[in-house]
């Protein structure tokens, strides 16, 4: 077998899924709950509408900064202990949030329940991705679902800022448990290119991809709206919802046949549609239907592109790459606000279909850097 020839996957058993569905189901519980608690966190603290946002703030930061160390970690340590120690830290974090005296406290929980997610995020991605497309799609499938469900978690915890973040410490242990019974998946390690400088190139290329992916996938979240609703469309919140569940979708079935498609075809095919998807949204009769069929063409990518990753360079370096995925997400949507702030909304869907074009060259060039290098004209 080369260097770059796919490994056959393992079947999806109970045994291989059930640690990892439950701890990404409790991610996405995480992820989205910090938003619909703002009112919470300002009853119970005083804090303004504008300083409020600093907790979820603290979280994404914790987020950003653990991957790196993951990938260090994993150098010395095991997949299970680095997950184990970042799901306590997980579990810590969200408990101070939930039993904080003070602001200040629950800032520090915030920041530190982000780096147990960070942590959580980049070793078990790294893992599933080196098992296969089917494999990743489908946990992360479950981090949507547990996103979709986490604001009518707090909606029904009646005023109570504590118990929404205790039951994901419980949520925690539960992921704790099924490790415990079930384990977590051994990374699958691809070797490195035998050619000089080849491995520098693809790592080169797989940032940029990862950071042109995650600036498409929230740029469209975050921005879509405002253009739904200068378009006149009072349904612009329901869109965006669409957005965010085709996304889901996507991975879905992505899990289910995604193991028909090489990775690297896959993410090609996703990063066109995405092309055409901003087109159609500059038409303001396609533009809701555009955007939601841009979810579906995203919702693969990330996963997808683990995998090749893991077929191309060693899964431990996933970790690291994950880091310019958060570059991605805060750069993006930001100039996607300068550029609406001085041409006007109008101006989001162009900027977005340029993004996913530049995209598009990422993936091809990519795709170039990772090819098999041509055997030579004397081997047998």
């Amino acid at each position: 077998m080369t260097a770059h020839s796919p490994p056959v996957p393992p079947p999806l058993t109970m045994t291989l899924l059930a640690a990892g569905t439950a701890a990404f189901f409790t991610l996405g519980v995480l992820q989205a709950m910090y938003g619909p608690a703002f009112t919470l966190f300002q009853d119970r603290f005083g804090i303004s509408t504008a300083g409020v946002g600093i907790i979820a703030s603290a979280h994404f930061v914790g987020s950003a900064l653990a991957p790196p160390l993951v990938g260090i970690l994993l150098i010395r340590f095991s997949l299970r202990r680095v997950v184990v120690a970042a799901l306590l830290t997980l579990a810590l974090g969200v408990t101070l949030v939930a039993l904080a005296p003070t602001w200040p406290l629950a800032i520090a929980g915030a920041l530190l329940g982000g780096f147990g997610l960070g942590g959580v995020s980049g070793g078990l991605n790294a893992a599933y991705a080196s098992i296969g497309t089917r494999a990743v799609n489908l946990v992360n499938a479950v981090f949507g679902l547990g996103s979709i469900l986490s604001p009518l978690l707090v909606a029904g915890a009646g005023g109570n800022l504590s118990l929404p973040f205790l039951i994901v410490a419980a949520l925690c242990g539960l992921t704790l448990l099924s490790a415990r019974v079930w384990g977590f998946p051994a990374m699958r390690e691809q070797p490195l290119p035998d050619a000089p400088g080849r491995a520098g190139v693809q790592v080169a290329f797989f940032l940029v991809l990862l950071a042109c992916y995650v600036g498409l996938e929230v740029g469209f979240g975050a921005w879509a709206g405002r253009h739904l609703q200068s378009l006149g469309y009072a349904s612009f919140a329901v869109i965006v919802a669409g957005y965010w569940g085709g996304m889901t979708v996507a991975r879905i079935l992505t899990g289910i046949f995604g193991a028909r498609v090489r990775p690297e075809r896959l993410v090609l095919a996703c990063a066109g549609l995405t092309v055409l998807c901003g087109l159609a949204a500059t038409q303001a009769a396609l533009a809701p239907a555009a955007y939601i069929l841009a979810g579906l063409a995203l919702g693969p990518v990330f996963g997808t592109t683990l995998v090749w990753t893991t077929r191309s360079l060693p899964a431990r370096l996933v970790p690291f790459l994950l880091t310019s995925g958060s570059v991605g997400g805060i750069v993006a949507p930001f100039l996607l606000g300068v550029l609406a702030a001085r041409s006007g909304p109008d101006v989001i869907p162009l900027a977005l279909t340029a993004l996913a074009a530049t995209f598009v060259v990422v993936v091809w060039g990519t795709l170039r850097v990772t090819r098999p290098a041509a055997a030579p004209a004397s081997a047998a």
